[in-house]
């Protein structure tokens, strides 16, 4: 008989909704104003637990059980956080995956997630259905929303359950909480399995980023920032934006949220902060309750790093985070420390600092190879192949928050995860070196690296000092032509109003004052770069360096 568990960080919750009944936990949009602002209601404390026990009662019912694969493709916004408070009630692992990698992609790796269970909004329903192929495990689906089939709704399971729900046992901190899939945006989408204890790492590690700090009120584009925030006492605002199409969030019902419910606390990608900046910039906010802002998702660019603290509270803090799905973060910086020298250095070629691993992570360098790594005495053994890379090589991590296996493919736990003795280090993709004072400086990803005649070049380490050119609002570096021999080409999307002539002119004499700049072949102007679907952000370089083949076969 499966033993009845649930997830340890709950009793976080429980102690809040006991001590702060009424707090408002999720404020989320639900039409507009007569000035066409958004109009939001409230979800309380008291409300997001006793709705997320219903849906667990009702659940358990069904026959959705620990350890239950349970799809999850819900909208931001309070069903969402209660659908999976609900689940990690009991011990179900929810599946949760981004749409916007497109249908049939989505499908294979949905497939593959041998789920027994659906939860989804009714568009969701609808391609279960109708690709009931990909789904054929599934035995109890629920529609978040109207339905327009037979079958239980998220409202028919009402909003309080009729008892109280059975005591349960703290699952091991090993047992899967969560199976996140990986965008795809640079490489294939995986299935990374996020464990109890890596869950709850995340947590101590948001709440020791804050010094312990209540939080008070957090503005979330990100679910997962939800999901932690919650449980550290939060009041969750939410600003209408659309899941694949973050960049498009209206910076004034950012500002909006941020000033009618005083935040303190704004968790957004890159593509939330540029246009909220050109906005505050342009209209003279002030934003005077926001004490701190954590980023992640892609680099944020320095010089909007920079403006942010030109327009916030002096004491405000701006922290670039650094991580992935499989570890969330892997190192943070804060604009103090950012915008001094390192920057400076970022734009010589010494590559991004990201800054210092997280609170119990670890960070090392192993040689860049494609091959497989099984344990660390592979590892071990390449780390003289350092030396053709100018010490720049695959950063590899290790942490309590850090996942260790892939749930599908198998192959990626093979090409992805070394053992060494009890650790298992996640191999990041990412290409970096570490500094004397222990931070990790990025040059871009391994996938993207460049194989010319005279060695390797790398992305963003290069990328870097072209950015500072007056007239570029940003590049991208692709290699053309077969490995070992690829013509390194930079693509350059403009700023608005910017002569290309003269930019191009600027790109010349920059590329020959800096030695890893010099092999650069040709400048290629692009209208706008491709961007990742998940966070707006990360360019599309391999779309890059299709487009760039072709300009130059022309």
């Amino acid at each position: 008989m499966t033993t009845a568990t649930y997830w340890r960080a709950l009793d976080r919750f429980r102690d809040i909704v006991a001590a702060h009944p009424e707090r408002e936990a999720v404020i989320h949009p639900d039409g507009k104003t007569a000035a066409g602002l958004p109009q939001y209601t409230q979800l309380t404390y008291a409300e997001l637990d006793d709705w997320s026990d219903a849906i667990a009662e009702q659940a358990t019912a069904a026959g959705i059980a620990p350890g239950t694969r349970t799809i999850v493709l819900v909208r931001p916004g309070p069903e969402l956080y209660a659908v999976l408070y609900g689940l990690f009630k009991i011990g179900s692992v929810p599946v949760v995956i981004d749409p916007g990698m497109g249908l049939f992609k989505m499908l294979r790796c949905l497939q593959a997630a041998d789920a027994e269970a659906f939860i989804g909004v009714p568009e969701a329903q609808a391609v279960r259905i109708v690709f009931r192929a990909y789904f054929r495990k599934v035995k109890v689906a629920v529609t978040v929303g109207h339905c327009f089939w037979r079958g239980p709704t998220l409202e028919s399971w009402g909003r309080k359950p009729t008892a109280a729900l059975p005591d349960r046992e703290p699952a091991p901190d090993s047992d899967p909480l969560l199976i996140a899939y990986t965008t795809g945006s640079t490489g294939p989408a995986k299935a990374v399995v996020l464990t109890h204890g890596n869950l709850s790492a995340m947590i101590d590690q948001v709440d020791a980023a804050r010094d312990h700090v209540a939080p008070g009120t957090s503005l979330i584009t990100a679910p997962v920032a939800g999901i932690l925030e919650l449980l550290l006492g939060s009041r969750c605002v939410l600003p209408p934006l659309i899941p694949s199409k973050v960049g498009a969030t209206d910076p004034a019902h950012v500002v909006d949220a941020v000033e009618r419910f005083g935040v303190k606390t704004m968790f957004a990608s890159p593509a939330v902060l540029i246009p909220l900046l050109a906005h505050i910039e342009k209209h003279g906010d002030k934003l005077a309750t926001l004490e701190s802002i954590y980023s992640g998702g892609a680099p944020v660019p320095d010089w909007c790093i920079a403006a942010l603290r030109d327009v916030l509270a002096e004491d405000a803090r701006v922290y670039s985070g650094y991580g992935a799905t499989e570890a969330l973060p892997m190192a943070t910086i804060e604009s103090r420390e950012l915008l001094g020298d390192l920057v400076e250095q970022a734009h010589d070629g010494k590559g991004v600092c990201v800054g210092k691993p997280a609170l119990d992570v670890r960070a090392r360098i192993i040689a860049i190879t494609d091959d497989d790594l099984p344990t660390w005495a592979d590892a071990e053994a390449r780390l003289a192949g350092l030396a053709a890379s100018r010490g720049i090589g695959e950063l590899v991590v290790a942490g309590p928050n850090v996942s260790t296996r892939y749930f599908w493919p198998e192959s990626a736990n093979r090409s992805g995860k070394i053992v060494d003795g009890e650790t298992v280090w996640h191999r990041t993709g990412d290409l970096a070196w570490i500094d004397e004072e222990d931070r990790i400086r990025f040059c871009g990803r391994k996938t993207q690296r460049l194989e010319t005649a005279d060695g390797p070049m790398f992305t963003v380490q290069v990328e870097q000092v072209f950015n500072v050119v007056p007239g570029v609002a940003r590049t991208a570096l692709v290699g053309v032509g077969e490995r070992g021999a690829q013509k390194p080409v930079l693509c350059v999307e403009l700023e608005a109003g910017a002569d290309k002539k003269a930019v191009e002119e600027r790109l010349t004499v920059r590329r020959s004052e800096f030695e890893i700049a010099e092999p650069v072949t040709a400048f290629l102007f692009h209208p706008k770069f491709p961007v990742d679907i998940r966070h707006n952000a990360k360019i599309g370089r391999e779309k890059l360096t299709v487009w760039a083949a072709r300009q130059l076969d022309d």
